[in-house]
């Protein structure tokens, strides 16, 4: 092959996928905004209907007064809560989805790096294990801090584990494997992770409780958290970033490596639209498996069951789907780009909106005044939609400047 066909064969290979900049975006949207939004909205909507009631509570609520506009919005803040313990809701599937994304742009950095043509692959992957080794590091301390290491009371009233943590110790032993194994061998390592946490959960009993009991103290994670995690435990009885519950989650980093791996595959005959629906299809498979393991092993997202790891993917893999064939493929991107401006500084903005800016008393401070006519729940809507254009401003100028905070 010619010098200049392999170049652009490297190029293509190279090019940045805009759909998975802006899906990373949409994700990050509910925990930054979004949610305010919906469920002030819908706060609004309960008062209007059901006075003196706790409108907070949507399941004791019918539905035969609300117009489908109504019900629509309430359909959407009951999707933004986190399932107490079993089953699945649309905000359980944000955090698993954003490991599934970092898990896709790994083929593109590092098969990028190591593709280059003359490339001392040894030296380069010694310059990848330094970046994800302080990738990880930085990213669990950025965690602590977020949950108030800076803020220190005591060792026993400090949370170490954290949603940062986890996404750093999911990447960086998935990123181990991509780097050292063929791909045949990454296929036999994510069903080994997956395969194998089933058998520990289900088989390897916990004192006192037994062997698969999958209840909130007596399962195996609980166990783990409440002997080995230092600090406080987010639940009282475990953390669902805890340690032993982490492993699963590289399985959900490594399903994103072989969808980044298969986008960046080049055949004549895979065209983009093929490869989109093919995911779509994917999605679609794995979504049954993961319902088919359920009957055995719940999905759960505190446990981050392998029957979870399975679904969360399928909706990761058909959300991403709909976002490459529509983005990419099709090429409508201008209403995609508010997205991107959260996607390309997700890091910066998630830490910014947990804790580092009050964003809401800010826009009290500029919007306080508009708000202020408006009557009832709606007022909080109108500061929400105020955090909202506060973010996206600022994520926009900082889009506008190159200025990207890259770990």
């Amino acid at each position: 092959m010619h010098k200049e066909q392999q170049t652009n064969i490297q190029a293509k290979r190279s090019k940045r996928l805009l759909s998975l900049d802006a899906l990373r975006g949409f994700d990050m949207f509910w925990i930054i905004c979004g949610e305010g939004i919906f469920h002030w909205l819908a706060n609004a909507v309960m008062a209007k209907h059901l006075l003196n009631r706790n409108p907070v509570n949507w399941q004791i609520i019918t539905t035969k007064d609300l117009s489908f506009f109504e019900r629509l919005l309430v359909g959407i803040s009951n999707q933004l809560h986190h399932t107490p313990w079993n089953g699945f809701t649309f905000y359980d599937m944000i955090f698993p989805l954003f490991i599934f994304i970092a898990g896709m742009s790994m083929p593109y950095s590092f098969g990028g790096q190591l593709d280059k043509v003359g490339a001392d692959k040894v030296l380069v992957k010694k310059k990848i294990y330094w970046l994800l080794i302080k990738r990880t590091l930085i990213l669990i301390l950025l965690g602590m801090v977020v949950n108030g290491l800076l803020q220190w009371k005591s060792y026993d009233n400090t949370r170490f584990a954290s949603v940062l943590g986890r996404i750093a110790l999911s990447c960086f032993f998935a990123a181990l494997i991509f780097l050292n194994s063929s791909f045949k061998n990454q296929i036999i390592w994510c069903v080994g992770i997956l395969v194998g946490y089933w058998a520990a959960m289900m088989l390897l009993p916990v004192p006192g409780f037994g062997a698969g009991v999958l209840t909130p103290k007596g399962n195996l994670t609980s166990f783990v958290d409440q002997h080995f995690l230092p600090g406080k435990l987010h639940r009282q009885v475990y953390d669902p970033e805890g340690l032993f519950s982490t492993i699963p989650s590289i399985a959900t980093a490594m399903l994103g490596i072989f969808t980044g791996q298969f986008l960046r595959w080049q055949n004549e005959q895979w065209t983009g639209i093929r490869k989109g629906f093919a995911l779509l299809g994917a999605g679609g498979i794995f979504l049954l498996f993961g319902l088919l393991w359920n009957m055995n092993f719940p999905i759960n997202k505190n446990m981050w069951t392998s029957s979870f790891v399975l679904y969360a993917a399928g909706w990761s893999l058909s959300f991403f789907a709909l976002f490459y064939l529509i983005i990419d493929v099709a090429g409508y991107k201008k209403w995609a780009m508010p997205f991107v401006w959260i996607g390309c500084n997700s890091i910066l903005i998630y830490m910014a909106a947990h804790g580092l800016i009050n964003f809401e008393s800010t826009s009290d401070f500029l919007f306080g005044g508009i708000a202020n006519k408006a009557t009832g729940a709606y007022h909080n809507v109108v500061l929400w939609i105020g955090v909202a254009v506060i973010q996206f401003t600022a994520l926009y100028f900082l889009y506008k400047k190159k200025f990207f905070l890259k770990i």
